[in-house]
């Protein structure tokens, strides 16, 4: 029996939805539950031929459990070794190369010195920055945020170099992106499942939390199939099987705002009905093809064309 689990937190409609919808569709030697754990030893394997991984960025001992499990084979959604590795600085600076259109964006250390670390630390960083340079890269309006970790959380919009000094005094030890405006006329939150399956919402973040998938925005064929290009790209180069990327157009141009979502809401209460039905078909298509591909013992995650080309010595942007 290949069992399929998912690991969540407070979620209810997508897990419980995503666990109905694999069981509903009857296929011999598969099943899905939510996982349970109730001690995890080193080097012995879970019961799980796949995990679908909702929880593991808010739960260190959730992505010790992965990594164990993954070793021994079990295939988990999304890779929980390249997730701990991942940031959104790497993924612009990688869109950079790939031909993806990202905002200008640079990393800036925090504000206030790390634990256990003192100005000594940090001698080879000139103080005061170059932030006029900065500045004049990046523009304003430009946001502010953490360059790892996802919601919007210690997000701020700034309008000046004075604002910018005002908000960047209360980020703490955080180390933040400071990020060109997109004033964009068109906005989509684009799920792809499994690096092939694709849905193109239009999305309005100006709205209220519970409106934001209700927008006016109708793409021509032609855009859609240029966004879903890129969706493919990033997912193909990052290794993800479930994310979502987020698409600001400008002047005709889809520029890539966050696409580093392994754990993208799907939330029935956010998404809409017709977003909810299609991710939780989708999602457990792909997770019982995985179930269905398991070979016990080996290596079932999905890895990133930029990991692999990588470990094969190979040219990474020789075949975009």
């Amino acid at each position: 029996m290949k069992k399929i689990g998912i690991l969540h937190g407070k979620e209810r409609t997508f897990p419980e939805a995503f666990v109905e919808r694999i069981n509903s569709k009857q296929v011999a030697g598969v099943t899905a539950e939510p996982v349970r754990i109730d001690k995890v030893m080193q080097g012995v394997a879970t019961e799980y031929a796949v995990i679908v991984d909702r929880i593991s960025q808010d739960v260190p001992f959730y992505r010790a459990y992965l990594k164990n499990a993954a070793l021994m084979g079990t295939a988990v959604i999304n890779n929980p070794f390249w997730w701990s590795a991942d940031e959104k600085f790497f993924n612009n600076c990688l869109a950079t190369r790939i031909d993806v259109p990202v905002p200008k964006t640079v990393i800036l250390p925090s504000r206030d010195l790390p634990d256990d670390t003192s100005e000594q630390s940090f001698s080879n960083l000139a103080y005061p920055l170059d932030w006029e340079g900065i500045f004049n890269y990046v523009g304003f309006p430009a946001y502010m945020k953490p360059f790892a970790g996802g919601g919007w959380k210690n997000v701020y919009r700034l309008d000046s170099m004075d604002d910018f000094f005002e908000k960047h005094a209360e980020t703490g030890q955080l180390v933040m992106l400071l990020q060109e405006e997109i004033q964009f006329e068109e906005y989509y939150r684009c799920y792809c499942i499994g690096g092939k399956y694709v849905r193109i919402m239009p999305y309005e973040p100006r709205n209220p939390h519970h409106l934001r998938y209700v927008a006016s925005f109708s793409p021509s064929p032609e855009r859609l199939k240029q966004m879903e290009e890129i969706v493919l790209r990033i997912n193909k180069y990052l290794g993800y099987d479930f994310n979502t990327v987020e698409l600001a157009v400008r002047d005709g141009v889809p520029y890539a705002i966050d696409f580093c979502n392994p754990a993208p809401d799907a939330d029935r209460n956010s998404v809409g009905e017709e977003n909810f039905n299609w991710v939780v078909e989708t999602a457990a298509t792909y997770a019982i093809e995985k179930a269905l591909a398991h070979q016990p013992g080996a290596d079932n995650l999905t890895w990133g064309a930029y990991v692999q080309k990588s470990a094969n010595h190979e040219n990474l942007y020789s075949s975009k």
